[in-house]
């Protein structure tokens, strides 16, 4: 276990940080194990893309993938990202967006501060001006699947994280 150290208004107060052992074998197999939560989640992730830019989805995957620390997710959105056409110049300012936000369209940009708001959820709850820039740039029912949408990635996150999925073997 390590430490930081955080100063805040004249206090410092100390974050303990875990590092994760990256184990040589995967925990469980979760599809095998539970194969119809498994097959809910599928369905969950389809009918969430639905009505999506495909560019959109694997951009909000990445970036979910980059803030839960997802090796495994983060691997297989970034190689799906390139096999669809997307510019290694974005794939590698996705982590960055706020500072190379002339990289991403309003509406990715919206989707992305999204992402962040929803998947860092316990830290401010969702702000409405987040929330509210990305009804700007979304339908009702573009808005409700790019909510699932983040939802979704973050399930798969906590899958492949708690069950020690392995970055590069792509199983799916």
């Amino acid at each position: 276990m390590t430490t930081t150290e955080i100063k805040t208004n004249d206090r410092t107060t100390t974050e303990a940080t875990t590092v994760r052992p990256n184990p040589a074998t995967p925990r469980l197999n979760f599809a095998k194990a539970a194969p119809k939560v498994f097959r809910a989640v599928i369905g969950l992730d389809a009918a969430a893309r639905e009505g999506l830019d495909p560019a959109l989805v694997e951009l909000v995957q990445i970036r979910a993938s980059h803030l839960n620390r997802c090796a495994y997710c983060l691997h297989m959105h970034t190689t799906d990202a390139r096999k669809a056409g997307e510019s290694e110049d974005r794939l590698h300012m996705v982590a960055v967006w706020q500072e190379a936000d002339h990289f991403f369209t309003d509406r990715e940009r919206s989707a992305l501060a999204l992402t962040d708001a929803v998947t860092r959820i316990g830290d401010a709850g969702v702000p409405d001006e987040v929330y509210d820039r990305a009804a700007a740039h979304f339908t009702e029912e573009e808005l409700a699947h790019l909510l699932a949408l983040i939802f979704t990635i973050n399930t798969w996150n906590r899958i492949a994280l708690s069950t020690a999925k392995r970055a590069g073997t792509d199983e799916r």
